[in-house]
């Protein structure tokens, strides 16, 4: 990859950034992560407490993206039909297929962990296959397809915890905190209460198009064989019960997290500039890759054990190449 190219993406990149800074206020983390997930054509979960711009977030980045988004409130009384479609009759026009929300660029499946798993099971064959099947036909969604999912960590009454084999799909999980006290204030002049979302008038700075030659650019990064197996240390050591934090994991990393932690450095890389991999990047994005993917036991609840710690134990303990 020549420099010019390399500064294309920078540019472009700082632009979105800037361009969805008019309307959100600080969350810089989350909105790098959004966009690395778009850059590595990966779906992402994000998690905060109410009030936080979760929604917000998600739907300025699909303004600025320049993607036809669709929202889907997710309620315990969602149907699977309700998001993928249906076939249709009438007398008039006979059978007729009626196509879900799903159908767009960017799907925002807001407070997910309110449906019952069979409803969000509706979403695995389209995150994962990017087609959904309606009766039995096989219909090819838009590109790209990404799934930005939110959900509330607090309430216990009224939610459902997501499978496990639908988290997996998510590449990344982001967690959204509160924000500083200086941020909070820019908050109170920029807030949609007193302003719409639409007189921000954000601009798109990308295309679908764009954003799939984008994709390719994050494949041809190189990764060595150096890089590869320190990221196959990190997840066979979420594997491992022999050792300090072992006995607070029930299960580790799938291989899954492995190609994960892979395409996601890479991205990461092409982020800073860079047309390879170095072990910094691998680190950046253990967190939002792992912390779904390690499911810890009952102990660690108690004693207060998350799986940032853990990942942060596993980080220091494997010797960086």
């Amino acid at each position: 990859m020549n420099k010019n190219k390399e500064v294309d993406v920078s540019i472009i990149l700082t632009e979105i950034e800037k361009e969805v800074s008019g309307i959100i206020v600080g969350q810089k983390e989350i909105i790098h992560g959004i966009l690395r997930g778009v850059l590595c054509n990966g779906h992402v979960l994000v998690e905060g407490v109410p009030g936080t711009a979760k929604t917000l977030i998600v739907k300025s980045m699909a303004t600025v993206l320049g993607c036809d988004m669709k929202r889907i409130q997710f309620t315990v009384d969602l149907l699977p039909t309700d998001i993928t479609g249906i076939m249709s009759y009438s007398p008039e026009k006979g059978f007729k297929v009626e196509k879900g929300p799903i159908f767009t660029n960017f799907v925002l499946a807001d407070e997910i962990n309110r449906s019952p798993p069979k409803t969000q099971s509706a979403l695995l064959e389209a995150m994962q296959e990017k087609s959904v099947t309606i009766a039995s036909d096989t219909y090819d969604l838009p590109k790209p397809f990404f799934v930005m999912a939110t959900e509330n960590p607090l309430e216990n009454s009224g939610v459902y915890t997501l499978p496990e084999a639908q988290v997996d799909r998510f590449l990344f999980k982001l967690l959204i905190g509160y924000p500083s006290a200086k941020e909070e204030q820019g908050v109170l002049k920029k807030n949609t209460t007193t302003s719409t979302f639409e007189s921000y008038d954000l601009k798109a700075v990308l295309n679908p198009k764009k954003i799939v030659e984008l994709q390719e650019k994050v494949k041809e990064v190189f990764t060595s064989e150096i890089i590869e197996e320190y990221i196959i240390r990190i997840v066979g050591e979420s594997r491992n019960k022999d050792w300090e934090m072992g006995k607070y994991i029930s299960y580790g990393g799938s291989p899954r997290a492995s190609i994960a932690l892979y395409i996601a450095s890479k991205a990461e890389a092409l982020m800073h500039g860079r047309d390879y991999v170095i072990p910094e990047d691998v680190r950046e994005v253990a967190y939002p890759v792992l912390r779904h993917r390690i499911i810890l036991n009952y102990e660690a609840e108690a004693e207060g054990i998350t799986t940032d710690k853990v990942i942060k134990q596993i980080l220091s303990k494997v010797s960086v190449p």
